[in-house]
């Protein structure tokens, strides 16, 4: 079936984190508290969008099987 992500928005939150992510990569000089604190908030909300879509996915399987 492939990865269905129901409309939220997963794909573009992958994206931002990988872009802060090379961002600081591509630099040099320290890494700030607030660098840190927006990836691992963008972190959280893909997690959380990870864990809505396997419950969806979840139920929609249920759904297919009765």
């Amino acid at each position: 079936m492939g990865l269905v992500d129901h409309g939220l928005p997963l794909v573009q939150l992958k994206e931002q984190r990988r872009d802060l992510v090379v961002a600081l990569q591509n630099r040099s000089g320290p890494v700030s508290s607030w660098e840190l604190m927006q990836i691992a908030a963008i972190q959280q909300a893909i997690s959380a969008f990870e864990d809505v879509i396997a419950d969806l996915d979840a139920e929609l399987e249920m759904e297919a099987a009765a």
